[in-house]
């Protein structure tokens, strides 16, 4: 049997964070949506669909087939929704011919090889072939965890890494720890990699949650972390980190305080500030003082800036969303449920900012402006990775291109409003 994920029409409901990558790469608890379907369902038989304009990279990041239809042909297929966060045993790899659905969502199908053989033809896209599929299949209501925008991942984040920990089955210091660190709470709730570093006059608080701490990471003194917690390889942490939070891989930071967010991975918040109930993509930069706003006055829920216009979270927590390649000038305020594009530039000077700040766009001092435009957001990009050592592929540049398109009418159009 065959698996393969796919990504279904509501991916806007997840910009800017799935407008450089495919829902399923976004993370909740320690790993992607991907990654977490593949474990449980335990195989490396899978094929993937995506927007395609991000197949050529993601083909060559996987090794895997991305967006071909005779990857589908001569085997059984179960096709699974992206968007599930799925939990062990919810789903078994083989079984009868079935079609599964939350409310109306189509979460798999499973296919014999014949019954793909017979309605498959080249001028249908992925999409048809799965309604037809379902149209013929025998369906099936199950109640699972759907995520359907991007605070979901932040709400179920915390419970997620908790199951994770004992997923991965992982227990013990392993790095070093001196005598001058010290643990709050059930010692088994602790895992230290053997290159993982804890320097003197560090706390590890397991009251609420386990905390792991990945190969070659780094805390520094005088830092707090409260579980559950992620600390990703090769990153460094310094200051309050509290619950609920998952620091990705080579990321540094260091300063003021983190709470229930997701930092993707390779990126710097590294001075004073909080970000709270909040999602940074990759290769973002937080200025010192930057300070995101994850809770209203009046206590109501937040609204957020969600395909073209504001959505009611249902939440009264809700912190920002920002895209990859973004950037926060030093004293920058962000709204509450302020969304940030891919490759923005945000110097509130002095204000807060508002609720959405499109791709590849400067707000400076109130104003939208259009910034150094996609060169020189690229260019800024190839020295920002090749600090660590990384290459932006040609892959990648073109995504970034496709982006900057995407995104181009309501860039000049909120340009164009800051000059009336």
């Amino acid at each position: 049997m065959k698996v393969c994920i796919f990504e279904d029409e509501t991916y806007a409901n997840f910009y800017p964070l799935s407008l450089t990558r495919p829902v399923f790469e976004l993370k909740c608890g320690y790993f992607t949506l991907r990654e977490r379907i593949q474990t449980h369902l335990g195989t490396d038989k899978v094929c993937y669909f995506m927007r395609d304009y991000l197949a050529s990279w993601f083909e060559r990041y996987y090794g895997l087939p991305v967006n071909k239809m005779d990857s589908l042909m001569g085997d059984d297929v179960l096709f699974v929704n992206g968007r599930w966060l799925m939990q062990k045993d919810e789903l078994k790899l083989e079984g009868e011919e079935e079609a599964g659905f939350f409310n109306d969502t189509l979460l798999y199908l499973r296919a014999r090889k014949k019954t793909l053989q017979d309605i498959y033809s080249d001028n249908l896209n992925l999409r048809e072939i799965l309604t037809g599929l379902a149209e013929n299949t025998k369906s099936k209501k199950i109640k699972v965890t759907l995520i359907n925008y991007p605070w979901d991942l932040i709400n179920n984040n915390a419970s997620q890494m908790e199951k994770d920990f004992i997923l991965l089955g992982r227990v013990g210091i392993k790095g070093t720890f001196p005598s001058g660190s010290f643990i709050e709470g059930d010692s088994d709730k602790i895992f230290i990699a053997s290159s993982a570093e804890i320097e003197p006059l560090v706390v590890l608080s397991t009251k609420s949650g386990p905390i792991f701490i990945d190969e070659g990471a780094k805390v520094l003194s005088l830092t707090r972390i409260e579980g559950p917690c992620y600390i990703g390889r090769n990153s460094q942490a310094k200051g309050n980190i509290r619950e609920g939070t998952y620091i990705g891989p080579v990321c540094r930071v260091g300063g003021g305080e983190i709470e229930e967010t997701i930092i993707h991975g390779f990126t710097n918040k590294y001075h004073e500030g909080f970000i709270g109930h909040s999602y940074l993509g990759e290769w973002v930069n937080i200025g010192a003082l930057t300070t995101t706003s994850d809770l209203k006055n009046d206590y109501t829920s937040v609204q957020v800036y969600i395909n073209g216009e504001l959505r009611d979270s249902g939440q009264t927590k809700v912190g920002s969303f920002i895209g990859d390649h973004s950037k926060t000038g030093i004293g920058t305020l962000l709204n509450t449920g302020c969304v940030i594009g891919v490759g923005s530039n945000v110097v509130a000077g002095g204000g807060v900012t508002p609720k959405h700040i499109p791709s590849f766009c400067w707000y400076l001092n109130q104003k939208f402006y259009k910034g150094s435009g996609l060169k020189g957001t690229i260019n800024t990009a190839k020295v920002v990775m090749e600090r660590r050592g990384v290459r932006l592929s040609s892959e990648q540049e073109r995504i970034l291109e496709e982006v900057f398109k995407i995104t181009d009418g309501e860039r000049k159009e909120m340009i164009a409003r800051s000059r009336r």
